[in-house]
């Protein structure tokens, strides 16, 4: 899997590269955002990883101007720990974050689990979906309509969404979804999954000619997508 890191920290970036070789993934550099803008438009890498403070166009921006052409995943990089900025990031397409200073193995288990969740079929098809009330999940297309109206979501969103949905009716935990959707166990203190569904259910909302919510919330346990 090709991997693009870009970080203007350059031993950072070597030794983060260094890592991820010797896990088997390739590995492309770049230390400026607009370097790093060019290569993800240009090579479209299987993965972004992606410093927020980055010199010429922060990493916000980058993932932003990204996302006009570009559905792959990115996560993030921050040295502040900070709920509005990891707001800020999943809200401009980012799909994960992780907090500086870069614990290597952690973050071959982050993108490890997007990969998961961004890789196709073999033979390039999946024909699954879901349809759940007035939505239509699909995940070979990777597209969500309402009735018939596209939505649009970031890769994150989907394949929360997604995951809910093959629960439909189900109420899914907190752990369940950090193990699927963050490849490590929930610490019970990590509201990042709750800032995530509160994101989706914005978007979801928004879309429903009518406002509906298909999120419900199951106290104490986790959430639940309606199932009819």
């Amino acid at each position: 899997m090709r991997v693009l890191v870009v970080e203007d920290d350059r031993r950072t970036a070597e030794l983060v590269r260094d890592y991820l070789q010797g896990e088997g993934f390739t590995v492309t550099l770049a230390h400026r955002g607009s370097e790093g803008l060019a290569a993800i438009l240009t090579d479209a890498p299987d993965v972004v990883v992606l410093d927020w403070m980055l010199p010429d166009l922060d990493g916000l921006q980058v993932c932003k101007r990204a996302r006009e052409s570009y559905a792959g995943p990115i996560l993030m990089l921050t040295a502040r720990d900070d709920e509005v900025d990891q707001i800020v990031g999943l809200e401009v397409g980012a799909d994960d974050y992780l907090t500086k200073p870069v614990r290597p193995r952690l973050l071959v288990a982050r993108l490890r689990a997007l990969l998961r969740r961004t890789t196709s079929s073999p033979d390039g098809r999946d024909p699954e979906r879901h349809e759940v009330a007035d939505w239509v999940i699909d995940r070979g297309r990777r597209s969500v309509t309402v009735r018939g109206e596209v939505v649009d979501l970031t890769t994150a969103e989907f394949d929360l969404l997604w995951f809910l949905a093959e629960h439909a009716g189900s109420p899914v935990t907190r752990d369940q979804l950090f193990e699927e959707l963050r490849g490590i166990p929930y610490d019970g203190l990590d509201r990042s999954m709750d800032m995530r569904v509160s994101q989706l259910r914005r978007r979801l909302v928004d879309a429903h000619p009518e406002g509906l919510d298909p999120i419900c919330t199951v106290r104490g346990t986790g959430y639940q997508l309606v199932s009819g």
